[in-house]
């Protein structure tokens, strides 16, 4: 705890505010405290004192709060420069009057220390000292070490309302030229409540989590709409540039213990909070949370050093290649480059790691498309397509490392919203990313049925996915397909050779989910991605209310039980669509398909023309008992 006589034993440092920005002098270089750390007694008396200040340069990374410096009146006698674009500054940008330098995060501190951006006077915010004068930088440790350590004078708003953090977190009160003892309420930042597609974001980050991973994630709504869909997780870690009150919820209901990180176990590590007074009050001497400088926490090589790290960031807009722009909106800067791309190399290249991207399918309301044909003129690359891996959205996840170019604009445009994605396939042919003959449905009609995907485990006790096909299926189908053995295709196709080409594939995987429905099996392949190893179709005559059904599964998977189960899931499907009757067309040598109709409990009659045996399945009838 901070001995009461702080201020007796360093009062030969102690000033006033007034006092201590004389420091500040024409043509200076001024640095001013990150985020809910600005200390805003200083920032109030250095524009009270800005008559005697003529062209001195502030430099901040985010910030929040008060920033009168960039006032209209102020104009000649400050400049601005900042790191990250926050809303109380962006104005100044938006004139032409202040200046942004996109630079990672991790590299900032390097610009301090190398003297590439000098430092003559920083304006910080601590906790008060320690019994061994040790002042915490509280919430905000992040590049405000580095510029403190680099800087000609120190000047040090010390707050009692700032919380002591812990970890590589302190400076003496012996380097700080200048303490200024003034208490006020820490900056809050409060986040709106998700709306239903942030929450459906937050719930398909989710599904990409692993027990026992290592996140990575920020401020906003999307890191709040992601807390409800992590509380049942177990063992997750937190190596995070900036957290919030979100962090709270998942270690009180036992998702956060940071048991399994394999960097600093047990402890979570971040190097800035922004938040309310309850986060404050949560973090302040607890031991749980270490805070660092962003040289280390950004550190893409040490963030790479965490098993199963999971780099959650946010993008402005993707185009069709996968280039996401985060930092400007078309030619007007808009935030900052940021630690996304720090976090995004460091989640790839660690074992078992996820880079992922996420944003809202659409902006403004539902009237533009976030995916798009290429990005809006002026806006910057902020992680290249590259880098991507993962986008999610609130229609799915588009996985995009080291897939074609083809292959990349189908799996975004499968996550767009559907009332863009015909234009978006236009698009693509116009650029000739995809093919010509490409199918282009009414997407605005067609909703992808997640409510049918269902997990059912084999006969070996192997688990497995069952889920309506998709159109990014084609390449993975075509894989399968052409898989089979002669004997296999001969089943299924009544030929001894089969051709699989895309125009024929993407027929099954360019469906209405309503007249046509295609079932696929899926397992995690090789490389982690998703394997298919059965597909079944139903082909629905609305007239009679029939549908023709047909089945293939990969010959290494076949005697499993797959047929089996893909019947009872096409069955119970189609009577629930109002389908009478099913229809199927079996070779006399396919015994364990004529097993599976005959066994399948369902009323069968069949005939047989010497060639093929036709099969006709009453859905009328009652289903049977479930054992």
């Amino acid at each position: 705890m901070p001995p009461t006589d702080w201020k007796e034993k360093y009062k030969d440092r102690i000033a006033t505010a007034d006092a201590a920005v004389k420091l500040v002098k024409p043509g200076n270089t001024v640095f001013i405290g990150t985020g809910c750390a600005q200390p805003q007694h200083l920032v109030r008396a250095l524009t009270a004192h800005a008559s005697n200040a003529y062209d001195v340069h502030i430099v901040h990374m985010l910030t929040v709060g008060e920033a009168p410096y960039t006032q209209e009146k102020f104009r000649d006698r400050f400049k601005m420069n900042s790191f990250f674009l926050a809303d109380n500054v962006r104005h100044v940008t938006d004139a032409g009057q202040g200046d942004y330098t996109p630079m990672f995060l991790s590299e900032i501190p390097e610009e301090f220390e190398s003297g590439r951006t000098t430092i003559d006077v920083a304006l910080i915010m601590v906790a008060p000292p320690d019994t061994n004068g040790l002042c915490s930088f509280g919430v905000s440790v992040d590049v405000v070490k580095a510029a403190a350590a680099n800087a000609r004078f120190i000047v040090a708003q010390v707050n009692s309302a700032m919380p002591r953090t812990l970890g590589d977190s302190f400076i003496h009160a012996n380097q700080i030229d200048m303490l200024v003892p003034f208490d006020e309420p820490i900056p809050e930042v409060n986040i709106l409540a998700p709306d239903d597609v942030l929450r459906k974001i937050g719930e398909n980050i989710a599904h990409l989590v692993e027990d026992g991973s290592t996140i990575e994630c920020g401020i906003g709504r999307i890191p709040q709409a992601l807390v409800e869909f992590l509380k049942g997780k177990k063992d997750l870690g937190v190596h995070t540039e900036m957290f919030s009150d979100w962090i709270i919820e998942l270690i009180e209901c036992g998702a956060i213990t940071c048991a399994k990180k394999t960097v600093n176990r047990g402890k979570v590590v971040a190097s800035f909070a922004m938040g309310t007074k309850k986060l404050y009050d949560y973090i302040d001497n607890n031991p749980f949370f270490e805070f660092h400088p962003t040289e280390y926490v950004n550190d893409p090589f040490l963030i790479s050093q965490h098993d199963k790290m999971v780099g959650i960031n946010v993008g402005l807009e993707i185009d069709l290649t996968g280039q996401v722009c985060s930092d400007s909106l078309g030619y007007r800067f808009y935030s900052g480059i940021g630690g996304q791309v720090d976090f995004i190399r460091g989640a790839a290249r660690s074992r078992g790691g996820k880079a992922i991207i996420a944003l809202p399918a659409t902006a403004k309301g539902g009237v533009i498309s976030r995916i798009v044909p290429r990005l809006t003129e002026g806006a910057g690359v902020v992680t290249t397509r590259g880098d991507v891996h993962y986008v999610v959205t609130e229609y799915g996840t588009a996985y995009l490392h080291g897939k074609s170019i083809r292959e990349r604009c189908l799996a975004l445009i499968n996550i767009a919203d559907p009332k863009f994605r015909r234009e978006l396939i236009q698009a693509a042919k116009v650029q000739n990313y995809i093919y010509e003959d490409q199918i282009e449905l009414a997407w605005e009609n067609i909703r992808y049925p997640e409510e049918l995907e269902r997990r059912e485990t084999l006969k070996d006790g192997m688990e497995i996915l069952f889920r309506p096909v998709k159109p990014t299926d084609d390449t993975a189908l075509s894989e399968m397909l052409y898989s089979l053995s002669s004997e296999s295709v001969r089943k299924r196709y009544f030929a001894h050779t089969q051709a699989f080409p895309h125009r024929e594939v993407q027929k099954i995987t360019n469906i209405d989910y309503k007249n046509e429905l295609a079932i696929v099996g899926v397992v995690p392949g090789a490389t982690g991605e998703e394997q298919i190893v059965a597909v079944s179709q139903y082909f629905l005559d609305p007239r009679t209310r029939s549908a023709e059904i047909a089945f293939v599964v990969q010959d290494e998977w076949q005697q499993k039980g797959m047929g089996t189960l893909l019947l009872e899931y096409l069955a119970s499907v189609a009577r629930v669509r109002g389908v009478r009757r099913l229809d199927a067309k079996v070779l006399p040598g396919n015994k364990a398909m004529l097993a599976i109709f005959n066994n399948s409990g369902l009323p069968v009659r069949t005939e047989f023309d010497g060639e093929v045996y036709s099969l006709v399945m009453d859905l009328t009838a009652p289903p049977p008992p479930a054992e």
